[in-house]
């Protein structure tokens, strides 16, 4: 498990985790927090490093007890990295052997990156195209100093810092699209399905309206309705100290923004139910965000994006905390400018045309690669043919070598077999081919 200040290193993490209730009835929870904080991922490209450096700096008592003593600004501005030149050798080379690591990871992405663009190098500069990568030092590749570490700590702030804005600009398109649809299927109907449509969707808008109202986050009410449904407390009692304890989940001595998230699941319920047809959950989970932008601005006074005992208690005194402004819904702030709707279905056009004209390319060359399918089928067939009649060929010529020659009239013939002619000796060779005479009768003297 992270260490509470290693989370630091971390503190935007919440921001990409979806917040859950909190369950006070399970006796494993801190055991289901550790595996929770385990699973979490911040989105970024380079996230296992950056978790995996955390890990390891955790390990070298040195370190860990400069991280404790460190604030967020420390870390933020880099003066926690001039530690690393005194961590433990070992600690030293497994950090050397995690940023080869990601080295050799980035080089796989920027080939494959040039394989799908169909770019062409010969010699490839690692060193050059490296450099787009900000959380590490490209100049060096093989071992992990100083400057790496922070840069990878500013990368990290500085890519969370933006993660707020895009999830609003990706919950803006989402709603776009969401009514762009809605307009084009109402397009497709005829005119009396159309308004008994269009009927049955205001219906199911104005019955989403239909709720209790909601408290603005961090208020007085807001808090006592969590201390009393959530936590089984007297609302009479409620003391903010307390209440601050009970929602440190992981008794770190500050409210992170996945902590703050959970405050706010009663007063979601009121407005969002799964089972309902009206009740959008991607609109669910933009509510509370937008809730926990509302607390972060007017409690986190050094914008660390955490919050403090100090900063918490100090925001229960203002006169916004007993007396707030109505809180106003999604329903009452939509997320787009019917302008923006309007370019947004532009470009929706431009991209249908885009992929229009892919589609048609494709089916150019599809039609093509047929034809040329069709024409080395036909190619192959006459191959076929023609090897099939040369061996016809080869096979009646060798039945026709087999035959003995035919007269004129058709009549066999064969030729007489002649004897080959004895070979002639030489007066001097000896002829052993030739039958021995019988001796002579010699005369015989007595």
């Amino acid at each position: 498990m992270i260490l509470k200040l290693g989370w630091l290193l971390l503190l935007f993490i919440s921001a990409a985790v979806r917040s859950v209730p909190i369950d006070r009835n399970v006796g494993n929870q801190e055991q289901k927090e550790e595996t929770q904080e385990e699973n979490m991922d911040t989105g970024l490209y380079y996230d296992r490093y950056l978790r995996e450096v955390i890990e390891v700096l955790e390990t070298d008592p040195h370190f860990r007890e400069k991280l404790q003593t460190a604030n967020t600004e420390d870390i933020k501005n880099g003066r926690l990295s001039k530690e690393l030149d005194l961590v433990s050798h070992h600690v030293r080379t497994r950090l050397d052997e995690l940023k080869r690591q990601e080295v050799s990871r980035l080089r796989m992405l920027l080939k494959a990156k040039l394989d799908s663009t169909n770019t062409q190098s010969l010699q490839m500069d690692h060193a050059s195209l490296l450099k787009q990568f900000e959380h590490l030092d490209p100049h060096n590749q093989n071992t992990f100093e100083a400057k790496d570490l922070e840069l990878l700590i500013s990368t990290a702030t500085k890519d969370l810092e933006n993660y707020d804005a895009e999830r609003h600009e990706e919950f803006k398109r989402y709603e776009m699209l969401k009514e762009h649809e809605r307009r084009e299927y109402l397009k497709g109907l005829d005119q009396e399905k159309r308004e008994r449509e269009e009927k049955r969707l205001l219906e199911m808008k104005e019955k989403h309206r239909q709720h209790p109202k909601v408290n603005a986050p961090g208020s007085v009410a807001q808090l006592r309705e969590v201390w009393e449904e959530t936590d089984g407390l007297d609302p009479q009692e409620f003391n903010p100290k307390t209440f601050f304890k009970l929602h440190d989940t992981n008794e770190d001595g500050v409210l992170d923004e996945q902590e703050l998230e959970a405050l706010f699941t009663k007063e979601l319920e009121k407005v969002y139910d799964p089972k309902n047809e009206e009740d959008d959950m991607m609109e669910m989970e933009e509510e509370r965000l937008r809730m926990r932008e509302h607390v972060m601005n007017n409690v986190d006074t050094n914008k660390d994006r955490l919050v403090s005992l100090e900063e918490f208690l100090k925001s229960t005194e203002r006169k916004e905390f007993s007396n707030p402004k109505d809180w106003e819904t999604l329903d009452d702030k939509p997320a787009y400018t019917e302008e923006e709707l309007q370019r947004f279905e532009a470009e929706l056009r431009d991209k249908e045309e885009e992929l229009k004209r892919k589609a048609e390319t494709l089916r150019q060359e599809q039609e093509l690669l047929r034809e040329r399918g069709k024409a080395l089928e036909a190619q192959k067939r006459e191959y076929q043919q023609a090897v099939l009649e040369m061996s016809q060929r080869q096979k009646e010529q060798l039945e026709v070598d087999r035959q003995p020659p035919a007269g004129p009239n058709g009549e066999l013939q064969f030729q007489p077999q002649t004897n080959k002619p004895e070979e002639v000796k030489g007066p001097g060779e000896a002829q052993n081919n030739l039958p021995a005479e019988p001796p002579q009768n010699l005369p015989i003297h007595v």
